[in-house]
């Protein structure tokens, strides 16, 4: 393992010195015909270096573009602290409210309308003897190609999963069935020890501190899971080995085969 790590590290090294000459040979003075194909060298080289450096999942991209990009990356990178602070803050509120205090959905829908409605109300009425302005009350419409879209987005995705599901059942990928039963499994148990707001929320939390910790220690988490994959691929080769190989193949496992 200690050989791993500090092949690892050479990589990661030999490609930030690689990229350091290329912004040497960028800003220094004069250039020549010579020195762009030093340069041309030196970035192929860089390239092929990065591409030698494991990282978790197969990223290629930094964890701001995977997560999309823009605001939302923002707020799950811990970028503008306030905003994450709050919508953090707001989600510990509710399930605070729900899961703590007991409170029904329903019923905090229905008290916050009737507070809304009845201070409204009484703004409405009450302008006149105090001589100002009644409350501008807001014409709410939801815009068609806003729903058109998420219904879109929602119906793609479902057909993923179905045709996720299908792949999984048909016997094609071994692989990839144990890996559902695992996961449907791992959320089985999780469902009997959590009941559904306090697992959302836990999930909620997790999308907000595991991938700016990712993003702070991406090299030493990379470098552990080279590692644990490394040994997972050789302890499933055995497992194939001794187990999978023995198990027949079934007549629709031959038929898509």
């Amino acid at each position: 393992m200690a050989d791993h790590d500090g092949e690892h590290e050479k990589h990661v090294s030999a490609a930030e010195s690689l990229i350091d000459r290329i912004t040497d040979k960028f800003h220094g003075s004069g250039s020549s015909s010579s020195d762009s194909d030093d340069d041309g060298d030196l970035k192929s080289a860089a390239s092929a270096m990065k591409a030698k450096i494991y990282r978790l999942f197969g990223r290629e991209k930094p964890v701001h573009k995977v997560l999309g990009g823009g605001k939302p990356a923002d707020i799950f990178l811990w970028r503008d602290k306030k905003v994450t602070g709050g919508v953090l803050g707001l989600a510990t509120a509710i399930w605070v409210l729900f899961e703590l205090l007991e409170y029904h959905l329903l019923t905090l829908v229905c008290h916050i309308l009737i507070l809304g409605l009845a201070v409204v109300f009484l703004w409405s009425n009450a302008s006149t003897f105090i001589n100002k302005s009644p409350p501008k009350i807001p014409e709410v419409v939801l815009p068609q190609d806003v729903v058109l879209g998420v219904a879109s987005a929602l119906r793609t995705e479902i057909n993923s999963l179905f045709a996720l599901l299908r792949v999984v059942a048909s016997g094609r990928d071994l692989k990839k069935f144990l890996a559902v039963i695992a996961g449907l499994w791992t959320v089985s148990m999780l469902g009997s020890c959590f009941n559904s707001l306090t697992l959302f929320y836990i999930c909620f939390v997790l999308l907000h501190t595991v991938p700016v910790l990712y993003e702070k220690y991406e090299d030493q988490v990379d470098a552990f899971a080279e590692k644990a994959e490394a040994e997972f691929k050789k302890q499933y080769a055995v497992f194939e080995i001794k187990v999978l190989s023995k198990i027949p193949r079934g007549p629709l496992k031959n038929k898509f085969a």
